[in-house]
């Protein structure tokens, strides 16, 4: 015999007897179902959006390690490229000029100019991308090998143009064997005083009042000016094959006009002559009256590593120093 349920009746003050027919059981079965259903299905939407399943976290933090590396080998390949394209403009410059020859291995490295492509791809997947740089990188390495063999090409040269050789402005201009005195480099840059942007056609080296500055290749002096205003106290050599060079906010000079030197020797004194904020020394390289990077001629005093190292501190500076 089913069980009869009853519900107390407070207004009228008795018991009355639930109707259970089939018809209000299933409409409570479907209520309470259909409520977990709605519970499960908010329950499931929250998690899903405050928590990863260890799926979805797998797959994030491959990405994120995809990303560092990506990252990783773009920062490697600017550095790397920018290295590249200053050792080549030095190159074409020592062969035209010095040995009025031109590169033999240039067309090896032409094939390779197409290397700006790898920041085009940005419809690839993480590992198709970071595929590509690893690629693009060891295209690079196999231009520096063939950019060795030009370099050794070049020396084949040297027995014949010596005298030369001993002209070309190859050293630093002040000693600067750790790099540490490297201050502006050769570019657009901040004026310290003005505070616009304006091309900086030369190098600032960071050194106290005093400091011996050596002539960076052998040569006839040019002009000595001895001034406050503008570049200040100021030596300019000329080494001939088109090649000048000039120092300025010079404190004082060691030379005259007319004078004949040689490479290493003293030709005056690091000061703060002219529109200058601080001591240094003001460098520059012309080529046919043309002012080209300094830091393309210090290759008798750099090793390699120093080298890369010196072309990376010259661009990061923001402002020079006149």
């Amino acid at each position: 015999m089913p069980r009869v349920h009853f519900k107390y009746d407070p207004e009228n003050l008795k018991y009355l007897k639930l109707n259970h027919n089939l018809r209000s059981r299933l409409f409570k079965s479907f209520s309470w179902i259909a409520g977990s259903l709605v519970l499960a299905i908010m329950f499931n939407i929250l998690y899903a959006i405050f928590f990863d399943t260890p799926r979805e976290s797998q797959a994030r933090q491959e990405n994120e390690a995809l990303l560092q590396d990506y990252q990783f080998l773009s920062k490697k390949y600017n550095r790397v490229d920018t290295v590249l394209k200053e050792v080549r403009s030095i190159d074409e410059n020592l062969y035209r000029t010095i040995f009025e020859t031109e590169p033999v291995f240039r067309k090896g490295l032409d094939e390779n100019e197409e290397l700006n492509e790898l920041f085009q791809y940005l419809s690839m997947t993480n590992n198709e991308l970071v595929s590509l740089s690893h690629k693009e990188l060891e295209n690079i390495h196999e231009n520096i090998s063939l950019q060795e063999q030009e370099y050794r090409h070049l020396m084949s040269y040297s027995g014949e143009k010596s005298e030369l050789l001993t002209s070309l402005p190859a050293i630093q201009p002040i000693r600067n064997k750790d790099l540490t005195r490297t201050a502006s480099g050769f570019g657009y840059r901040i004026h310290p005083i003005y505070k616009i942007k304006k091309m900086h056609p030369g190098m600032d080296f960071t050194a106290p009042t005093g400091t011996e500055v050596f002539a960076t290749g052998d040569g006839t002096v040019e002009l000595v000016e001895m001034s406050k205003r503008g570049n200040g106290n100021t030596i300019v050599l000329d080494h001939g094959s088109g090649y000048k060079t000039s120092y300025m906010h010079l404190d004082a000079t060691k030379v005259r006009t007319g004078n004949k030197v040689k490479r290493g020797d003293v030709i005056g004194w690091v000061g703060n002559t002219g529109l200058s904020v601080a001591p240094h020394l003001h460098y520059e390289v012309s080529l046919n009256g043309n002012p080209v990077n300094p830091v393309n001629y210090f290759f008798l005093e750099l090793s390699p590593e120093n080298y890369d190292k010196m072309i990376l501190l010259s661009i990061k500076s923001g402002q020079s120093f006149d």
